[in-house]
């Protein structure tokens, strides 16, 4: 398993190849509550660093979710339209929202590591 890599709008990302698999961190998941619903972007969309790619709807607000990378979106998970209560059980699991292909791996650089991340939560608090 390859290591997480984090944004400071907390989303995760996991790196195999040039495909990122993107969700959200538990922090985020903790914020927003009961996940009741959320809008993936389609396969084939190309989004850039920074940009809305998702939208998560819980019991207390709906949140954009933003790439921490560009690239092509070449898969979502069709398991979250039956159960987005996944991205609650299991954030940084079964519960991502997008794959990706890369398009410029130097982005990557700009990401936080799990400590980093963490540190960066703890300031939050």
């Amino acid at each position: 398993m390859s290591t997480l890599k984090y944004s400071k709008e907390h989303e995760w990302l996991q790196l195999a190849g040039d495909i990122a698999t993107i969700g959200i961190s538990d922090y985020a998941q903790a914020q927003l509550g009961d996940v009741v619903y959320i809008e993936l972007p389609e396969v084939g969309k190309v989004v850039a660093k920074g940009s809305e790619a998702a939208v998560v709807e819980s019991v207390k607000a709906a949140s954009e979710v933003y790439s921490p990378v560009s690239g092509e979106v070449v898969e979502i998970n069709g398991a979250l339209d039956d159960d987005p209560s996944l991205v609650n059980s299991d954030a940084v699991g079964d519960g991502w929202f997008f794959r990706l292909r890369l398009s410029d791996t130097g982005e990557l650089d700009g990401l936080m590591d799990e400590a980093a991340y963490l540190a960066y939560v703890e300031t939050l608090q």
